[in-house]
């Protein structure tokens, strides 16, 4: 079983305003002047070959995620999640689709044998800033059928192969 949260890119975000530098007097630096902070808090620098700042990111402001599973887990619908954030939510996210493995297994009589995250890192194309991007989770649940007639007789063959064993006979 295997599921996955990815990052995508979605432009014409209308209901997000950016924030202006210079209208109220606070300017980060003096090279950014007019220009739109859209990420509050994050550095105004741009870096050498890089289109802008983190500050001024169109494309980190615009990121979204979703889930692209069949599980009942967060970001069903797309959400965005600051670049800072992605790393906690992202594993708090793929920890979801763990505890399903866990739960599912409870109730199927079967057990975990494996399940393991990996985290997807990418860097921005317009500002340079690491992030993120996704996640894979990947389980393996064991079921014990004993309706199998092939796990009976598995369990016989077991059962004959144990039989004296571990025979202690003193002399």
């Amino acid at each position: 079983m295997s599921s996955m949260i990815t990052g995508s890119y979605g432009y014409g975000n209308s209901y997000m305003n950016g924030y202006h530098t210079g209208v109220n007097g606070s300017q980060a630096n003096a090279g950014s002047v007019g220009k739109v902070i859209v990420n509050p808090g994050e550095s105004t620098k741009v870096a050498p070959g890089r289109k802008s700042s983190p500050a001024e990111c169109e494309t980190c402001k615009n990121r979204k995620y979703q889930d692209g599973s069949d599980e009942m887990v967060s970001f069903k619908s797309a959400a965005h999640i600051s670049p800072s954030a992605s790393a906690s939510r992202v594993r708090a996210h793929e920890q979801e689709h763990v505890n399903n493995a866990y739960t599912k297994a409870a109730k199927n009589n079967g057990k975990v044998l494996s399940a393991s995250v990996a985290l997807k890192t990418a860097v921005c194309p317009e500002c340079g800033r690491s992030y993120v991007a996704g996640g894979t989770t990947t389980t393996q649940i064991k079921y014990q059928d004993e309706s199998n007639p092939y796990t009976k007789n598995k369990k016989s063959q077991d059962a004959v192969s144990l039989i004296g064993n571990h025979l202690d006979i003193a002399v």
